[in-house]
């Protein structure tokens, strides 16, 4: 009996495995689904190093937002083991002087003793806003409060580290999808057509009606499109 290949899903900032409960579902027939913890690290580097290292063998790739971030620097350290790659809703550019600002207020404000505050001043970025009033929104919330103040501290500063990966992108070699909310504000679509033009091969898919977080927006269309991307 064949053993089913892995993917390993990679959450993005404040996102636990809940951002990709929908997926999991769906591919486990597929694929061995694992979900890293990206909560414990300060550095992007390191959090690919400790995602590599709970998981042997090859595997297919997938990292939404800062997930995709640790995505492009598990392919700089251990190509050799990722078989696909899908980058979704992620940019490939470092952060700018005004993202770093934005975030070192968030981080002041969460220190201040006001993390709880943090998520309502984000949530507007992170889904269409056709939710924000809904039962998606008060997830979300108590999504970023399982991750809780001081992983959020640590992965902002991950964050404000990252390189940019542009150089990088075009020694991909693996079939890669780049997928993006069709309404995200937060790394809009002409970030994940920069990347998709970079990468060699890859294909880009947006996601109607979605805004930052399509895995629990509209779980249907991405779970179509990464049963295609697995099956490629």
């Amino acid at each position: 009996m064949i053993a089913k290949p892995q993917i390993l899903l990679l959450p993005g900032l404040l996102c636990d495995a809940r951002l990709w409960r929908d997926q999991v579902a769906v591919l486990a027939p597929l694929a061995t689904p694992v979900v890293a913890d990206l909560t414990l690290d300060d550095r992007i580097e390191t959090m690919a190093a400790r995602a590599l290292a709970a998981l042997d063998g090859h595997f297919a790739l997938a990292g939404l937002s800062m997930g995709g971030y640790v995505a492009l620097e598990i392919m700089r350290q251990a190509p050799d083991r990722v078989t696909r790659l899908a980058l979704l809703d992620t940019g490939a550019r470092a952060d700018t002087d005004e993202q770093k600002r934005r975030r070192r207020g968030l981080i002041s404000l969460s220190r201040s003793g006001q993390f709880r505050g943090v998520t309502p001043r984000l949530l507007p970025s992170l889904i269409h806003p056709s939710r924000l009033d809904g039962p998606l929104a008060t997830e979300v919330m108590e999504m970023a409060e399982r991750i809780g103040k001081e992983a959020f501290l640590r992965q902002q500063e991950a964050i404000m580290h990252r390189i940019d990966s542009r150089p990088h992108l075009p020694r991909i070699a693996v079939p890669t999808l780049v997928g993006v909310g069709s309404d995200d504000a937060l790394t809009p679509p002409i970030l994940a057509a920069e990347m998709a033009a970079l990468i060699p091969g890859a294909r880009l898919r947006h996601f109607a009606d979605a805004g930052h977080l399509p895995t629990m927006e509209t779980p249907e269309a991405v779970n179509a499109a990464l049963a295609a991307w697995l099956a490629a």
